[in-house]
């Protein structure tokens, strides 16, 4: 398994260490159903994915549509379980993060991420 790291180039900082991708229609619909929690440094990428659900989670979600060069169009923050996003047209990809990471990081719309497999992005 190829470690990814999600990093902010806007902000410079680390989004994720621990990233899971999920590429198949079941991967996607499942997401993290089953799961009590989500760790702080972890993430699952949903890829491609324009809208998504938190329908049987027990966890609220910060949540990141983002670009095919890596531009986020659009976040939500604290999306509580049994709710839908919007469509995102634009979107290549979703990144679902724990609840507060968006503010932990200061990440917002028109920031760009990276997706890098090395230990350190950029240093």
């Amino acid at each position: 398994m190829i470690k990814i790291i999600i990093f902010n180039v806007t902000k410079q900082v680390v989004l994720a260490k621990e990233v899971r991708v999920a590429r198949t229609f079941y991967e996607r619909l499942l997401g993290w159903m089953g799961r009590p929690a989500v760790g702080e440094e972890e993430a699952l990428v949903l890829l491609p994915c324009q809208a998504i659900h938190t329908c049987f989670l027990k966890f609220p979600l910060d949540v990141l549509f983002v670009a095919a060069d890596g531009q986020v169009l659009f976040t939500l923050a604290n999306l509580h379980p049994f709710r839908f996003s919007p469509l995102i047209r634009r979107s290549r990809l979703v990144v679902e993060l724990p609840a507060g990471r968006l503010k932990q990081t200061n990440t917002r719309t028109g920031d760009r991420l990276v997706f890098d497999d090395r230990e350190e992005p950029y240093a």
